[in-house]
């Protein structure tokens, strides 16, 4: 995974003392700056771009990546603008994408994804049910997902409590060890109503020690990746443009009510259930198994 540097994160880093001592440079200081440059390098899994052979082409795909995830893209900007209307074909594992999860933790998944999909895409989109007509169809297939390590995930949420337990006065941010940590890897594409290829992802990403609360799941990372592969390919199909290298946009009220829980803009997303909102967000920040706090409807995904 490629990590990037702004200009004067060194220095940021380096705030712990003066950075120089009658003009030589201060060792502590450049001791502490290393030592994050190679948290930042150890703390994030990799993903591979795997390739599940769902998309009518994969011709003319272009990188365009992120800070923290890989992409392949390509879009018809002017026809997928044109659409107003869009289906969404429930998310599918590759057969062989994550032999050690269960068939609920597979449907767990592929379901988090087609909610997040369904608020993204609607953010421009009317998202219509299975059996009526769409000018835009959607469907994306999970070709990788690595396992979090159960063990690894519960020692983090274990080290994390410590500065609170040893009566710390202020919160101290605790990085997520770096081992044992999940990815995510995902291909999509819209179709139009001749079944032509409008738009299409490959997505990839590792969870890392900073941005990804450990579950105790081997779905846990998994799970929470989905949304952000749900959140860049709805971006894509919204604007008619890669997500990546763009200033974050604030979302519509529709969005942030469905996020915390409440009903989604149109009917045909509940489908997918609703989001576990601040149930599923006080879980995750425990380190609950995101089995516990949210149930994918029966008839959602696979």
């Amino acid at each position: 995974m490629r990590v990037e540097f702004l200009p004067g994160a060194a220095t940021d880093a380096q705030s712990t003392g003066p950075a120089s001592r009658n003009g030589q440079p201060n060792r502590p200081s450049l001791l502490a700056g290393a030592a994050v440059a190679m948290a930042l390098l150890s703390g994030c899994a990799s993903a591979p771009m795997t390739r599940g052979g769902s998309l009518a082409s994969y011709d003319n795909l272009t990188p365009s990546d992120g800070v923290l995830a890989k992409s392949l893209v390509r879009v018809n900007k002017d026809e997928v603008l044109a659409a107003k209307t869009v289906r969404i074909v429930p998310t599918t594992f590759a057969q062989a994408a994550s032999p050690t999860l269960s068939q609920e933790q597979r449907h767990l998944v592929a379901n988090a994804i087609d909610r997040s999909l369904c608020v993204g895409l609607s953010e421009r989109l009317q998202v219509v049910g299975p059996d009526q007509p769409a000018d835009l169809s959607v469907h994306a297939l999970v070709t990788q997902a690595a396992p979090t390590d159960e063990v690894a995930a519960g020692t983090s949420k274990v080290v994390s409590f410590l500065p609170s337990a040893l009566g710390a006065g202020v919160p101290v941010p605790v990085p997520r060890l770096p081992v044992g940590l999940g990815s995510l890897t995902v291909e999509a594409e819209v179709r139009d109503q001749a079944s032509r290829q409008q738009a299409a992802m490959i997505w990839a990403r590792g969870a890392n020690s900073f941005t990804n609360s450990p579950m105790v799941s081997s779905a846990g990372d998994a799970y929470d990746l989905a949304p952000s592969f749900s959140d860049d390919f709805s971006k894509l199909v919204v604007t008619g443009a890669t997500p990546f290298g763009k200033a974050p946009e604030l979302p519509s009220f529709d969005k942030i009510g469905a996020t915390l829980g409440g009903k989604p803009k149109y009917a045909a997303c509940e489908a997918f259930g609703l989001n576990p909102g601040l149930v599923g967000m006080a879980a995750g920040k425990l380190g609950l198994p995101p089995e516990w706090s949210d149930k994918a409807p029966a008839t959602a995904g696979q």
